[in-house]
């Protein structure tokens, strides 16, 4: 072995390039230029012995041996240029034409040589080539056909009857030698095809077993091949997703992107990723369609096979992103979501500032008045006045500081309800008694519109009056003098539902969807004409999700608000299955530690 790998390395050496990129060219190639030289050497390591036994050489015999030398020539073209369909056909020509001359000088169409032609179309066999076969059998039948002509013509040349022992001698070893030439190519051709379907075997046993898609794409995208895996990822019989199949599924919005990736791997080699959606499962069946995130790569396909013209065809590899997809979307609302937070909380700080400084500079004003001040010189009326003012100051605080600490808690989870049945007809009356003193005093009418029979409601009775005050007084502060403010109680199937309705300034169009966020007031970018925190409906809304209720605002600009709220009445969620906003905490929990740090940051 340590003294044939010195030569199969030179072999291996004069291999085109664009043969070695496939196993079975590159054997085939090898093949061919091995038994080539191996075949012409011997013949001319040969030619010496038969000179000493022959002595001086006939110009036929010259011309036979120089013959021999063919096959090096045609090497060494194969070696160059790679075209193996042409180095075989001339191959075959050299041949064909050594056979003839010698059964031409052997005595013709009865010469032991002539029977050799045979192994013309035999050796083309080893291209695996319909072309070379189909020129190798003319060249062995013109042959037969000049061999017949000179026999019939009695052209047959003069050779000495001495000469003619080593001339067959001379054939005969030729013939071996191109037999054994022809063995070994069929040898290595068969182990190089041994070894090429183990591959192959290999290979469709990845492609059964993996996840990834694998498809063959060729002219204008249609698929030509898939992995079995694609049955299961799309959902969907092999068969209609090959051609076209494929392409009909894909979504029309990325239908552009996926066509411009394969036709740029097909015509200019360029391997792309790069993401659509595709349809899964059978469509026309009702349903809306479920579409499939999906990533592909494609690759162009090196072909090592001579005159290919053409399209390239083009290897893609699929695979489902929807996990990531919506990782990617649980991490950009959540951005969002912090952003906002962060807005909003800036927008708070902002706005509250007369909020909060108001009633201290109240309370520390009028403090220090009495602490200055000797008691005996300060009319009693003065010094109940200022104690009413820093009482009402100091309530107005406590109230600003209960709505945070609430919302807070209702933002943690940590807001506790406890549910117990009550009666709501009397909770509702008490909360428009509450607020009936300040209705009156910013010249409003309150009205209260309670269903009778209405049933004991199982809820926190804490929290439904701090939902009906807030709602109240967020009606009675937006409504302008002379308007009228109207609460409604009554019962809808499993709903006990609760109605605030004004007459006020209303809100824009553009405010209602940003309406419950924390700290938000409607058309806070106009001159502040009301009072608040922005807290109120913050904490309604936060309190009707805990009791599994529904909150729904109707508004108009300068035409009044409608508020409806439903609370289940036996204190189930109505609604168990129906899907939830996914929190902040939750959206951030389904994420990557490592990718949540990048994308926050």
């Amino acid at each position: 072995m340590s003294i044939l790998a010195p030569v199969g390395d030179y072999i291996d050496a004069l291999v085109h390039p664009t043969a070695r990129q496939d196993d079975l060219a590159a054997a085939r190639h090898r093949a061919f230029i091995a038994s080539r030289l191996l075949g012409s050497f011997a013949a001319l390591v040969v030619f010496p012995i038969y000179l000493t036994l022959r002595g001086v050489p006939s110009a036929t015999e010259i011309v036979i041996v120089a013959w021999l030398t063919a096959p090096i020539l045609i090497a060494y073209f194969l070696s160059r240029g790679g075209h193996y369909e042409r180095a075989y056909i001339l191959s075959s020509l050299a041949l064909a034409g050594l056979i003839t001359t010698v059964a031409f000088n052997t005595g013709g169409l009865a010469s032991f040589a002539a029977i050799w032609l045979v192994i013309v179309p035999l050796e083309a066999g080893l291209s695996s080539s319909r072309r070379v076969i189909a020129m190798a059998a003319a060249f062995a039948l013109a042959g037969t056909a000049l061999l017949f002509a000179w026999g019939h013509a009695d052209l047959w040349p003069d050779v000495a009857a001495g000469s003619r022992p080593l001339l067959a001698a001379l054939g005969i070893v030729a013939a071996a030698l191109c037999g054994t030439g022809i063995a070994l190519a069929g040898e290595a051709l068969a182990r190089s095809r041994a070894i090429r379907r183990s591959e192959s075997e290999d290979y469709q046993l990845l492609a059964r077993h993996m996840t990834d898609v694998i498809t063959r794409h060729g002219k204008n995208g249609a698929v030509l091949s898939a992995s079995p895996a694609a049955e299961r990822l799309f959902a969907a019989k092999m068969h209609d997703l090959l051609g076209h199949g494929l392409f009909d599924r894909v979504h029309v919005a990325d239908r552009p992107a996926y066509l411009t990736a394969l036709a740029d791997a097909a015509a200019d080699g360029i391997t792309s990723t790069l993401e659509f959606r595709v349809r899964r499962g059978a469509s026309g069946d009702g349903r809306p369609p479920d579409f499939l995130w999906i990533e592909m790569r494609c690759s162009p396909i090196e072909s090592t096979a001579e005159g290919v013209v053409g399209d390239t065809d083009v290897v893609a590899v699929l695979r489902g992103v929807g996990e990531r997809k919506t990782q990617e979307e649980a991490l950009a609302d959540a951005s969002a979501e912090l952003e906002s937070a962060s807005a909003a909380k800036s927008r708070f700080v902002a706005t509250m500032s007369h909020e909060l400084r108001t009633p201290l500079n109240v309370i520390i004003g009028f403090s220090e008045m009495l602490a200055d001040e000797v008691p005996s010189t300060l009319e009693p009326g003065k010094r109940q006045e200022y104690a009413r003012l820093i009482n009402e100051s100091g309530r107005h605080l406590l109230s600003i500081v209960n709505s945070i600490l609430d919302m807070s808690k209702i933002e943690a989870g940590s807001f506790e309800i406890t549910r117990e049945p009550f009666a709501l007809g009397p909770a509702v009356a008490g909360c428009c008694d509450l607020l009936a003193l300040k209705a009156s005093q910013a010249g409003l009418a309150l009205e209260r519109r309670i269903a009778e029979g209405l049933p004991e409601i199982a809820a926190d009775k804490r929290a439904v009056h701090q939902i009906l005050i807030n709602l109240i007084a967020n009606a009675i502060k937006f409504t302008e003098s002379g308007g009228c403010v109207s609460v409604k109680a009554s019962r809808q199937g499993p709903w006990a539902v609760l109605e605030v309705i004004d007459t006020g300034v209303g809100i824009a169009a553009a405010d209602l969807p940003r309406l419950g966020a924390p700290f938000f007031q409607a058309r806070d970018t106009y001159d502040r004409k009301h009072e608040g925190t922005g807290l109120g409906l913050s904490i309604v809304k936060g309190l009707v999700e805990l009791h599994g209720g529904e909150l729904d605002i109707r508004s108009e600009l300068g035409k009044g608000t409608h508020v409806t709220v439903r609370l289940p009445v036996d204190g189930r969620p109505v609604h168990e299955d129906a899907p939830r906003r996914m929190s902040l905490r939750a959206a951030l929990e389904t994420i990557p530690v490592d990718d949540r740090v990048k994308k926050i940051a």
